[in-house]
Formats: structure tokens, C-alpha cells, sequence
């Protein structure tokens, strides 16, 4: 009986110790649920040559930014201006615990760019993990164009939302370690 109990505990922690959960507490990027099918379309390809390519020239992006201005809906599309970052392959961690650990991004911005995602319920649901300026956002689409501030408008086929402090940035590599 000792036995079964022992190992009833054990299995009931594997999945806390698997993919990092939905903010991905990790030493490295841990997808989630639905997430694979997008990275593994995803196109490394820099900010200039997005801003600068037609919208049928257009390859297919997983770009990550932090919302800069309040999120603005209108029908069922909200519309994120973001600025974008750049991923830190080894996130930054309190302890050598991987729940400790938090994704990565880099302190200094790239550029601002516009995403339009239809946003999930529970990223608008009041409270400290809505979906508001000093979020990070991973937005997977394709550019439509620059809209009129010059500014690449990525149409999203998907996105993940962490809320503000449950990410940070390399700024904060003097009091977490790696």
C-alpha cells in the first residue's frame, strides 16, 4: 500500500515538472499546448526585412514584444502595438529550481510593431493576468503590410500572453542567475 502511495505522488508531479506550465517557468522556451505547430513554421527574419517586404513576399514569423500602448478592440480583433524582442535562448532563474526561472527577453527594444490577434477570454477578464501594456506577447503570423506610422502590422494566426512580472528582461540578470 506504502508503494502505491509513493508512486500515486510521484506521478502526480511529473506534469509540474515537464513543460514549464502556461508562462513557461523553464530554463529554456517550453511551448504549450496547440504552440509546436506555429514554432516549427516560424522564419528566423529580422525586423528590417519585414518592414521592408511586400505583404505577398511575407514569411511566416514568432515575433515576441512587450505591449506599449493600452490594447484597443474593435468587433472581435484587438489591436496591440508592441515593442519587440529579442528571446534569450537561457532564461534567467531566482534559484536552480526551474519553476523559478522566468522567459527571457532582451531589455533593449528592436522596434514597435502592430499585431492584430482575436484575443482569448481569459486574457480580458480583469485582474493581474489580463492582457494590458507591460505584457509580453508572442504573436505567430504574417506581415500585411507597414500601417501609418510606418509600422509592421503582423495579422496573428495565434499568440501566448504572459502578464506583466511573469516574464522579465535582461535587466534583471544582476539579481537572478542563469
Amino acid at each position: 500500500m506504502r508503494l502505491i502511495l509513493v508512486l500515486a505522488s510521484l506521478l502526480a508531479l511529473v506534469p509540474a515538472c515537464g513543460g514549464g506550465g502556461q508562462y513557461g517557468y523553464a530554463h529554456e522556451y517550453s511551448s504549450i499546448d496547440g504552440e509546436d505547430a506555429y514554432l516549427r513554421r516560424v522564419v528566423d527574419t529580422s525586423y528590417e526585412e519585414v518592414r521592408r517586404a511586400r505583404p505577398e513576399d511575407q514569411t511566416f514569423i514568432g515575433w515576441l514584444g512587450i505591449v506599449v500602448e493600452p490594447p484597443v478592440t474593435d468587433g472581435d480583433t484587438t489591436r496591440l502595438v508592441l515593442s519587440l524582442r529579442a528571446h534569450q535562448d537561457r532564461h534567467l532563474c531566482s534559484t536552480s529550481s526551474s519553476d523559478s526561472c522566468r522567459v527571457t527577453v532582451s531589455e533593449r527594444e528592436i522596434g514597435r510593431f502592430t499585431a492584430l490577434v482575436h484575443v482569448h477570454p481569459e486574457d480580458v477578464a480583469a485582474g493581474p493576468t489580463r492582457l494590458a501594456v507591460g505584457s509580453l506577447v508572442r504573436v505567430y503570423g504574417r506581415s500585411t503590410g507597414n500601417d501609418a506610422s510606418d509600422l509592421p502590422v503582423i495579422a496573428a494566426e495565434w499568440y501566448r500572453h504572459w502578464p506583466a512580472h511573469y516574464f522579465v528582461t535582461t535587466a534583471a540578470a544582476s539579481s537572478m542567475r542563469r
